[in-house]
């Protein structure tokens, strides 16, 4: 269920002359960090005369994207994924200067409470901002109840309902499985095939089908893809719990692009064994992206093999930098 037999190069995504990501919010946060490479740190922007106090960002165990693109000269932007604290990333976003009036489209790439923790209040918040009939995109049980195995019992996840959403009253719900764009020059993977042997997920993360607890096998997890004019894909994803080498090449093989400029976001390598972030990170490294930006549910560990083993290519990423993609 949820698979794909996608031709090669079924996609012909358009070439973007410019885009940028914007990091809302992540796991970690360094005000002192310096512009590396194609980041642009938030610290080092601020103003002189600017109150300390008030200039520091949120960070969480969430992760919130704001995504622009031109096309053909004009400019185009969306959400993706939301985090978990209203307070903490409704202030990044401020901090930030995220300009609702001209997001286009929301994403959301699963249904896990650290991506969409804040969506229904940052909607409700921003409501006379925001476009009437903005479309939200989801995936496959993008609105069941998600749980996890812990030593002492399950948890609940929560859920993102869809009356909820209704209730909004300007949101327009479009759930996908195929690759689908967002806004001119960004698509949507739909649901991801799987491809490597070893990316199989954590069995500790649960979903109910049928009456019975099951491993969740994320069938609407669903990735970004943008293609750089002359310079490859960015693949851009939320927590790659299909596996982050299966998304980039289903991002390769949807595209028929093989040249990766970027691969950004959770690769969901945290408290993995040693063997398996070996894996992953050879397998990107053969890939060869000109940029790895892991993030989020990456880790602790899985990002300092990334630092080691692709040393010109690895990104520390920290709440608050924009990625400036250009030609």
């Amino acid at each position: 269920k949820g698979q794909m037999n996608l031709a090669y190069g079924a996609v012909k995504i358009p070439e973007v002359e410019k885009a940028t990501v914007t990091v809302i919010t992540d796991n970690y946060y360094d005000a002192l960090k310096q512009h590396y490479k194609i980041a642009r740190r938030y610290g080092i922007g601020i103003k002189p005369g600017t109150d300390p106090y008030k200039i520091n960002l949120h960070a969480e165990h969430g992760l919130s994207y704001h995504i622009e693109t031109v096309l053909s000269g004009n400019p185009h932007s969306f959400l993706f994924d939301y985090g978990v604290d209203f307070q903490g990333v409704s202030r990044n976003m401020e901090l930030l200067n995220i300009d609702f009036r001209t997001v286009e489209a929301l994403g959301l790439s699963h249904g896990h409470f650290d991506h969409w923790g804040t969506f229904l209040e940052i909607l409700k918040s921003k409501k006379e901002e925001f476009r009437k009939g903005i479309p939200l995109y989801i995936g496959e049980e993008g609105f069941v109840e998600r749980l996890a195995q812990l030593p002492g019992g399950v948890l609940s996840l929560g859920q993102l309902k869809r009356e909820d959403v209704e209730r909004l009253g300007f949101v327009n719900i479009v759930e996908i499985k195929d690759p689908t764009p967002i806004v001119p020059g960004a698509y949507l993977t739909g649901s991801v095939e799987r491809v490597t042997e070893y990316e199989k997920g954590s069995p500790y993360l649960l979903i109910e089908r049928g009456g019975k607890l099951v491993p969740d096998n994320f069938i609407g997890e669903y990735a970004v893809v943008l293609n750089l004019k002359g310079k490859g894909l960015i693949v851009l994803v939320g927590c790659a719990h299909v596996g982050i080498v299966n998304i980039v090449k289903h991002a390769q093989k949807m595209t028929g692009i093989d040249k990766v400029h970027a691969v950004m976001g959770g690769f969901h390598l945290t408290g993995a064994k040693p063997e398996l972030i070996q894996r992953t990170v050879a397998d990107i490294k053969a890939v060869n992206p000109d940029y790895i930006v892991p993030t989020h549910c990456t880790g602790y560990e899985a990002i300092t093999v990334f630092d080691r083993e692709m040393p010109g290519q690895f990104i520390l990423n920290t709440v608050g930098t924009r990625y400036l993609f250009t030609v």
